[in-house]
């Protein structure tokens, strides 16, 4: 690499520091008080004009509140552009009847991920809390039919509805359709 050449790694770390930065609502000023690191390095590794150490990283992590292998994560190389059906990693709960194929599986790098889902006739799951609160979902009806409870309402889809919707709260998912359902959650991180 020449040494003018920016290092992807270094240039998604110092976007990500700058987000995190802008997040907290601080300034350059405020940061450097709060982790006894100089204005200056602060803005040469947010615009990835230095690669920085992993003491400043530490540092950074503990105002932060995050482990470092947490921040490096969230700046992991790009993800595959093409994930192949091969690749798609399938779970099933056989004592509920679901299967999940993860077709666009999650990665630090983007928000959204979707799922195809299949529940078993009769099949009835339900979920306590979501797995984060204001999750985004939009679960779009494949072939069958599908009760969705959420927010103490019921939704009853069909072959081809969509419902879209933040999960604050409880939510319960029953297969109605003699066949079975199968369904697409689009899944959005807040």
């Amino acid at each position: 690499m020449r040494s003018n050449e920016v290092d992807p790694v270094d240039a998604r770390l110092g976007a990500r520091l700058a987000e995190l930065r802008a997040e907290h609502g601080w300034s350059l000023g405020e940061l450097a008080d709060r982790s006894g690191v100089s204005r200056s390095t602060l803005s040469r590794a947010e615009r990835a004009e230095i690669s920085p150490t992993a003491a400043l990283l530490n540092r950074l992590c503990a105002v932060y509140g995050r482990t470092m292998s947490q921040l490096l994560s969230e700046v992991e190389a790009e993800p595959e552009a093409v994930v192949r059906s091969t690749g798609q990693p399938v779970w099933q709960d056989r004592a509920s009847g679901f299967v999940r194929r993860s077709v666009s599986p999650p990665h630090a790098a983007l928000r959204g991920e979707l799922v195809e889902a299949r529940l078993s006739p009769g099949a009835d799951i339900a979920y306590d809390r979501p797995p984060v609160t204001g999750l985004e979902q939009h679960i779009w009806i494949l072939e069958g039919a599908l009760e969705v409870t959420a927010q103490d309402t019921e939704h009853h889809l069909g072959t081809g509805d969509c419902l879209r919707l933040r999960v604050w709260g409880p939510t319960r998912f029953r297969c109605t359709a003699p066949e079975g359902v199968r369904y697409l959650l689009a899944v959005v991180r807040p």
